[in-house]
């Protein structure tokens, strides 16, 4: 695997691949990272000819200070994860590489108001960070494929939108969810649940497959969400949200939608987890 930490070098290998006619696809990441990244690697090594990761731990996308520093940085077991992975590029930047002098961090991106409900409504500021350093990355790197995963599923439609917005010709992929064996989705905040929360925090997954077997049933989205909201509070979580949504608007949906996707996040003691189930 090679490692490149400045834009000059990697861009001129990226560039004589590409004129090799090398298909190369890009998984964005801040590292600490586990086997959700790395089956993005995998799908993305699958489509493409050449894979690049990249680990830059974003300051622009986190609204709370606190939360910044306590982003685990792991960058040895991660290069060894990669390694195994048999990752072909990995690009560890610094923020002079990302951000250098005389550039635009303050840019507003129009996001047609996915970045202002459910994650957005809790973490202002947070999407624009993400689409501020998701569009940089694009520009260095010039992907054919861009691999994301579902577990974000809100920031896969506004980094769609930065795609469509900004023209960009990078295809957007999203990828399945990875669940440990009991279920949770995995994360890289799962390093700081105690094995206690841990175990408490399956209630979410549990409350997403018990609203797509109500919506089965025929049961109306109010009372799902109602009944989902008391199961997360009655494990000892404390939820921001339980929404079922439109998958295709992220507006709020309606029993007789095409796509809805059931969305959640909480507290579990001092580590907020997200999660979400495609039920139709």
């Amino acid at each position: 695997m090679l490692i490149f930490k400045q834009n000059g070098p990697l861009q001129a290998y990226l560039n004589t691949l590409a004129k090799k006619g090398k298909k190369i696809g890009f998984v964005p990441t801040m590292g600490a990272l586990h086997k959700g990244h790395l089956s993005l690697i995998a799908l993305a090594k699958e489509e493409c000819d050449v894979v690049v990761n990249s680990i830059y731990v974003n300051p622009t996308q986190f609204n709370d200070a606190a939360d910044l520093d306590k982003y685990p940085r792991t960058m040895t077991a991660d290069i060894s994860l990669l390694a195994q992975a048999d990752n072909d590029i990995l690009y560890a930047p610094d923020s002079g590489e990302i951000y250098p002098k005389g550039f635009d961090k303050d840019k507003i991106y129009d996001l047609k108001g996915l970045d202002t409900m459910l994650e957005g409504a809790f973490r202002p500021g947070h999407f624009n960070g993400v689409a501020l350093v998701v569009h940089r990355l694009l520009d260095i790197i010039q992907p054919d494929a861009l691999f994301m995963g579902q577990k974000d599923y809100q920031q896969v439609a506004i980094i769609r939108q930065v795609i469509v917005s900004e023209k960009i010709k990078t295809k957007l992929i999203m990828c399945p969810i990875v669940r440990d064996a009991k279920g949770l989705a995995l994360s890289s905040r799962n390093a700081r649940l105690s094995p206690e929360w841990k175990s408490k925090a399956l209630v979410l997954s549990a409350t997403l497959r018990f609203a797509k077997a109500e919506l089965k049933k025929g049961i109306s989205l109010s009372k799902i969400k109602k009944e989902a909201l008391v199961a997360i509070e009655a494990k000892g979580l404390k939820p921001e949200y339980f929404s079922i949504i439109n998958g295709k608007t992220l507006q709020p949906g309606k029993q007789n939608n095409a796509s809805l996707v059931a969305v959640t996040a909480a507290w579990a003691g001092d580590v907020r987890l997200i999660d979400n189930m495609v039920i139709k």
